[in-house]
């Protein structure tokens, strides 16, 4: 992959072939291990690295600022933060599962602080769903596959797989989790040279700026939230 990266990067960013395109010519391209390699090799960045210690960095300053305007952003976010604390209160003597749940609902929050609609970014499906009931329409998304024998019980749903989902068709599969998943999927995007979705742009903004510290201008929106991180 390092033999044919010149080659590689030269073909995505000049004829912006799709997505099956590049998996068709690259296959091996798509496995956690050279997708973070093909993007230290353009940034010089430790993508996982960097991003689950921003995350870690910036978590408890964000859920603060979720909390202090949640009335602003209807049930969804409300709704968010109860199911943290109910998670925080079964795992009160489990550090690292609480730092998870905080990591899932900063992500799953983010896109609402910033006033933007997630749509068929995150999805969830039955592990019985066929796959083309979950992946038509999505353009770019992350879906959790909970077990059906579960999902519709009062209990929380057990999460099998975490998959992501590029121009309607699966390009990763059991992620780990889904912060995991989150960072793959902003990886990918750069690495493929494609644009942030209107609907999204200032989440992957604040992915890019502030957990990446990539990139010298931000939006207005998004310089507003990095000061507020800051206080």
């Amino acid at each position: 992959m390092d033999l044919t990266f010149s080659l590689r990067r030269k073909k995505i960013v000049e004829a912006e072939p799709l997505v099956s395109e590049v998996r068709e010519r690259w296959p091996a391209l798509f496995t956690e291990e050279q997708i973070c390699a093909e993007f230290y090799r353009i940034t010089t960045v430790d993508l996982m690295r960097t991003f689950h210690g921003s995350l870690e960095k910036h978590s408890a300053q964000l859920i603060r600022l979720y909390r202090a305007r949640r009335g602003a952003f209807g049930d969804d976010m409300q709704s968010l933060l109860d199911k943290l604390d109910e998670q925080i209160k079964l795992l009160w003597s489990s550090t690292s599962d609480n730092l998870a749940h905080r990591k899932m609902t900063v992500l799953k929050g983010l896109p609402l602080f910033l006033r933007e609609k997630p749509g068929n970014l995150l999805k969830m499906c039955l592990d019985t769903d066929p796959e083309e009931s979950y992946t038509k329409g999505v353009k770019v998304g992350i879906i959790t596959v909970v077990e059906d024998d579960v999902a519709s019980s009062n209990s929380l749903p057990t999460v099998t797989s975490v998959a992501i989902v590029l121009e309607e068709a699966v390009v990763f599969e059991d992620v780990r989790d889904l912060s995991t998943a989150f960072a793959l999927l902003f990886d990918l995007l750069y690495v493929l040279n494609t644009d942030f979705s209107k609907e999204l742009k200032y989440t992957f903004e604040v992915i890019q700026q502030v957990l990446m510290d990539l990139g010298s201008q931000c939006s207005a929106r998004v310089q507003s939230l990095k000061t507020k991180l800051l206080l």
